[in-house]
């Protein structure tokens, strides 16, 4: 330092070949825009902190090592934040520009990296920083996109990279270090309760469901660790055990929940409505649901009638008085105008559902029921029926005789004049099975208030490409012991009488399986909790300037956040999800036991649709697949959405591995792999159908599924939630009681008031209240949610041919919109509108903020 002064001081700071200064801007954010302390301030630090010595930045050479420090790249003079500019024009809310200075010698070269130091008391977002006119290179420019805290918090300097790509055996010599040293401190050393500020990625085992210290009603297994409940890895917290027993782990108060743990840069980014959901969902548990409770309890927890529903969407329901104050008093007004649509008036008012906008009753017509199998917020569960009667896969020496008592003379009529063998022939009969998954925990979970049957269901495919549905068969296990086998009861359409209404209520049972199934296993284990692990093992493993790290990156976007928020208030012992669907307490159980035939490479479209018997393979059909339903929607869009992930993923990975051989000479990818399937996955990793990762195709197909997943699959079975289940009547979540029989006052009434019945069978009041404010939340998108095709950063690599390809991606997407507008306006396509006119948009690539049934975002940010 003192050298530099005295140079300046006698004029003989250099400015030859060998020294001068590198201009650049660093982009950053101050701490959290939104303070949940006080909704309307922004908590926009005072800028001018952050000035004079508070940052400091130290370029580190990508030419040239240090032979007094391992060789790893020389570190430049240190330079700080200079001027706040206000002019550049494209900043978002709460950005702030910054010059910067580099003092550059000769022997500095090309900067590869920098190292930050942050000596404030608080955290910053730092976003970007760009170099102007660096000798030999031009412009270099670094996309950071992480919180740096204060110096002391930290155990190891932060350093980022320029934003190139370089396989592990590329990274340029005194790059190497750095990279290697970054992973090792990303993963960890296991030990000890993990801070906001650290930056682990680890594994743990769902054992934070449960709540043991509350007493035995609150106790839940351990999910993940043993064969009876295998499951995938969630992050690790490192919270201490329970009291009562050590091998749960404790959980925080439910004030603290924005407070889990999670890596700081994954947690949900300033302006994301997320933040402000997070609250909501916090809300409604912590104070709404309380006060609801009390307020309904003092009402019979019953809709008279289905008038009575659609006052929930019309003019809303009158909260007392004293109920709005009571909250008032813990959540700021905006909350409460979003969470209840209040406008400060005293009703309770949700938007209306798309199901019943232009139609108030044709959720009940039998060919909605069917297209809601093809295109509705739960189409990934209806296969093709192979044998007839349907058969069972449970274990016959412990629950008896499983097999369906449906017979030819139940359905026999209803075929277009085929018999039920050339039906079968023509692929003509599919089903909606929820007989095995149900069937071991009916017992248990009809020893609670709900009363639940296991459910099967026969459609038969006309000629106008419709699905109607021909028999239902509703079965209990057997009342002296499993090994008896079950009771079954099968219902046909009807439409008039008492008939009509006992055939309505065996399609509200089947709704509720349905919608039970859809949350716990189509949605939560199929997309959230398998996509946790491949975030951990990304991060721990491969390195940020990874071209397989650049490729999945943004496919995580506030996963590890949304699942540590789930596991605080939504799956874990009588939280949300207990309360509003059927399996109550046994809820994340059932899903563990599903989760034993969960195979990864099925997870691809192609294969699931086949597996389900659904499409077959055939050279002459586009993508070499043909669809046995001509118009299903969900299988129609998203074969199209899949091949285009899959194109762009080939054009992506063939750029940077030419041979198979440098894939498997990729360390980092190599021991990536390895660690998801061994420890991500760990209770399956000795399944035999793993990819091998050894060739090009083994990790196209890889990524695919991933990309897949995280953002079309998850689009597929979330957003159309408020828009069908928004109107509980169309998917109720619970079943109160069971089917009335002739003879019985239920029965009398049934005859007498149809509707009633149904009400008082379905999901109460309470519950669906409850119910409806969790989906309208969870169907919105952010106002800056990143979709398929996009990037949040423009300049997320430097390599020109990816950027290419990339674009070619956003453009297919962008046909495919245009396709999926002109079949919805095709009428010979029945099912892409349906009888209550929703056209099918759930796969339809963009969308804007808000409520709006369409828009594929890149990951499970909800």
């Amino acid at each position: 330092m003192l050298h530099n002064l005295f140079d300046k001081i006698t004029g003989q700071e250099q400015h030859g070949k060998n020294s001068r200064k590198i201009k650049g801007t660093v982009v950053l954010m101050k701490k959290n825009v939104l303070d949940f302390n006080d909704f309307n301030a922004s908590v926009l630090d005072r800028v001018h902190e952050l000035l004079g010595q508070g940052v400091s930045l130290q370029l580190i050479s990508a030419d040239h090592g240090d032979s007094e420090n391992g060789f790893k790249g020389k570190l430049g003079e240190p330079a700080y934040l200079e001027d706040w500019i206000t002019t550049i024009t494209p900043l978002t809310v709460g950005d702030s520009a910054f010059k910067v200075t580099f003092d550059w010698e000769e022997e500095t070269g090309v900067p590869g990296a920098i190292l930050i130091k942050n000596n404030h008391h608080s955290e910053f977002f730092l976003k970007t920083i760009t170099l102007e006119d660096v000798p030999r290179e031009g412009r270099v420019h670094f996309v950071c996109n992480s919180w740096v805290y204060p110096a002391e918090k930290y155990t190891k300097d932060r350093v980022f990279f320029v934003n190139k790509t370089f396989l592990p055996s590329e990274t340029p010599l005194p790059l190497q270090k750095y990279r290697e040293e970054e992973l090792v401190h990303l993963r960890g050393d296991g030990k000890g309760e993990l801070q906001e500020w650290d930056r682990v990625y680890d594994y743990a085992y769902y054992n934070d469901l449960g709540n043991p210290d509350k007493g035995s009603k609150y106790a839940r297994p351990t999910l993940g660790g043993s064969s009876e409940y295998p499951y995938p890895r969630r992050g690790r917290t490192g919270r201490p055990p329970t009291n009562t027993d050590p091998n749960s782990e404790s959980r925080i108060p439910l004030l603290m929940s924005l407070n889990i743990y999670v890596p700081r840069d994954e947690r949900f980014g300033h302006l994301k409505l997320s933040d402000f959901l997070a609250y909501a969902l916090k809300s409604i548990v912590q104070f709404i649901r309380p006060e609801l409770e009390a307020l309904f309890d003092k009402t019979p927890s019953e809709f008279d009638s289905l008038e009575d529903v659609l006052k929930l969407y019309k003019g809303g329901i009158p909260l007392p008085e004293g109920l709005l104050k009571d909250i008032g008093d813990n959540i700021p007004a905006e909350m409460l105008k979003e969470i209840f649509r209040t406008d400060g008036a005293q009703l309770l008012r949700f938007p209306m559902p798309q199901v019943i906008e232009e139609d108030k009753s044709a959720w009940r017509t039998d060919e909605e029921f069917g297209r809601e199998m093809l295109a509705g917020v739960n189409p990934v569960n209806i296969s093709l029926l192979q044998e007839f009667p349907p058969a069972s896969k449970l274990d016959p020496k412990v629950y008896g005789d499983q097999s369906s008592r449906i017979t030819e003379q139940d359905i026999g009529n209803n075929l277009d004049g085929l018999t039920v063998h050339e039906a079968l022939k023509q692929n003509k009969l599919f089903i909606l099975d929820h007989h095995d998954a149900l069937m071991p925990y009916l017992r248990r979970i009809n020893s609670t208030s709900n009363k639940i049957y296991s459910s099967r269901t026969i459609l038969f495919l006309k000629s106008d490409g419709t699905l109607k549905p021909l028999v239902i068969e509703l079965s209990l296990p057997h009342p002296d012991g499993d090994q008896f086998g079950r009771i079954s009861k099968v219902y046909t359409p009807a439409e008039e009488g008492v008939e009509g209404s006992i055939w309505q209520l065996a399609k509200a049972y089947v709704a509720v399986n349905d919608s039970g199934v859809h949350q716990l296993i189509s949605h939560w284990l199929n997309t959230h909790a398998v996509c946790e692990p491949v975030v951990i093992a990304t991060n721990r493993q491969l390195s940020v300037v990874h071209p397989i790290y650049k490729l999945l990156h943004p496919h995580f976007r506030d996963t590890m956040n949304i699942n540590a928020f789930a596991r605080q208030i939504l799956i874990n012992a009588g939280g949300i999800l207990e309360t509003t669907v059927f399996p109550a307490r046994y809820a994340m159980e059932m899903s563990s036991v599903v989760y034993k035939d969960w195979v990864f490479t099925e997870q691809a479209l192609p294969a699931d649709l086949i597996k389900r018997g659904v499409a077959v393979k055939d050279a002459n059909s586009p993508h070499g697949l043909r669809l046995l339903i001509e118009d299903y929607p969900y299988a129609v869009d998203g074969i199209e959405i899949w091949f285009a992930i899959k194109t762009w993923v080939e054009d992506y990975c063939s750029f940077y591995y030419k041979t198979d051989d440098i894939i498997q000479k990729d360390t980092e990818l190599q021991s990536w792999w390895k660690e998801l399937v061994e420890e991500g996955h760990g209770d399956k990793k000795d399944e035999p159908w793993w990819p091998k990762m050894q060739t090009r195709e083994d990790l196209v197909e890889t990524c695919t599924i991933i990309i897949w997943t995280a953002s079309a699959l998850h689009a597929a079975v979330n957003f159309g939630q408020y828009p069908y289940a928004g109107y509980l009547p169309n998917r109720p979540t619970i079943s109160r009681k069971f089917m009335p029989e002739k003879g019985t006052p239920e029965y009398k009434e049934l005859e007498s008031s149809p509707d009633t019945v149904f009400l008082k069978t379905i999901t109460a009041q309470l519950q669906t209240v409850l119910g409806i404010a969790l989906i309208e939340i969870l169907s919105r998108h952010s106002t800056d949610e990143v979709y398929l095709g996009q990037r949040d950063t423009p300049e997320w690599t430097a390599d020109t041919e990816p950027l290419k390809a990339f674009d070619k991606f956003g453009k297919k997407l962008a046909e495919i919109e245009d396709r999926i507008t002109s079949m919805n306006n095709d009428e010979k396509l029945k099912n892409r509108v349906g009888p209550v006119k929703v056209p099918y948009t759930l796969l339809f690539p963009t969308s804007e903020g808000g409520l709006t049934g369409r828009g594929i975002p890149n990951s499970v940010s909800i």
